[in-house]
């Protein structure tokens, strides 16, 4: 394993940050009915927010840029507020005058399953950084969600003009000719961005339909079915590691920063999935959204004593 002596790189996550509400209810409602909550908390939520935080628990050095409320939005400034007590640095978020952040309502079943219900804030999708180059500087890998387009495109179009590796995330479905997807150097999908961009239920189907466009490394995630990847023309799986899921709020997010650590780390890429698979699985036993990512040493005992 990496030793972490060394020089650690520094990520920059850019997109989403928002507020997470959590509940964890036996089942979900049906229309019209109530049910009780045994758990509730409100955190960090967000694609790339996520993925920083969990890059810092893993010893890795993390930035967050992406559009937050005004600088009088209550709920903007918490967000920022835990980032920094988490070590990561967020002097590249941009607070929007006239708005706020976003906020999700999420419901938790006793299978770790969610429902999501979201609430995004006005004028937020527009926004561009304040400064690319300088959200640039010192960084040595950019990880971007696609949930702001406009924003991490700008910063893409630096990093890919400074040779930098660019992991997106695509999570919300788009259109297989996206300009944002071409700038990736290695563009993990989720199931659900696959099969409502491609049209296709089928993962390698979908995957290959993507590979005649996109020149990256690709490679889609399945939940507890594992991480399904491209090595030459041959469809690799890494499975995910059997745990007693209780949460899988922010799974997919962890796996995201996990690997982009790995990856910059050196890791290979069989080895950067491994790592990743390894602190998506353990997140996933806590219950409260990113609050359960897991440190180094646990993500290193779980991979020592796994084979």
């Amino acid at each position: 394993m990496t030793n972490l002596s060394k020089r650690q790189p520094k990520i920059l996550c850019a997109g989403i940050a928002v507020e997470d509400i959590l509940m964890r209810v036996e089942h979900f409602p049906a229309p019209g009915t109530k049910v009780s909550a045994s758990d509730y908390v409100t955190v960090g939520g967000g694609c790339a927010a996520n993925a920083a935080v969990a890059i810092a628990r893993l010893g890795g050095r993390a930035a967050f840029a992406g559009p937050l409320g005004a600088a009088d939005d209550p709920t903007s400034t918490q967000i920022v507020r835990n980032l920094m007590q988490e070590g990561i640095d967020c002097s590249h978020a941009v607070r929007v005058d006239g708005t706020t952040a976003s906020v999700s309502l999420i419901l938790i079943d006793a299978e770790g399953e969610k429902t999501i219900a979201t609430r995004r804030g006005d004028n937020l999708g527009h926004v561009l950084p304040r400064d690319a180059d300088a959200a640039l500087d010192g960084i040595d890998l950019l990880l971007i969600d696609n949930r702001f387009p406009e924003f991490v495109t700008v910063l893409a179009q630096s990093a890919r003009a400074r040779g930098l590796p660019i992991i997106i995330d695509a999570d919300k479905e788009t259109t297989e000719d996206d300009p944002l997807l071409s700038l990736g150097t290695h563009v993990i999908f989720s199931t659900e961005c696959l099969r409502g961009t491609t049209g296709l239920d089928d993962m390698e189907a979908g995957l290959r339909r993507m590979r005649q466009r996109l020149s990256a490394f690709l490679c889609v995630t399945d939940g507890a079915q594992g991480a399904f990847w491209f090595d030459g023309d041959d469809l690799r799986r890494q499975p995910a590691f059997a745990v007693r899921a209780i949460d899988t709020l922010g799974a997919g997010d962890t796996f995201h920063g996990a690997f982009a650590l790995g990856f910059a780390e050196g890791q290979d890429i069989p080895a950067a999935l491994r790592f990743a698979a390894a602190a998506a699985g353990l997140k996933c036993e806590h219950f409260g959204g990113v609050a359960g990512a897991p440190r180094r040493e646990a993500v290193e005992a779980l991979l020592r004593t796994r084979a």
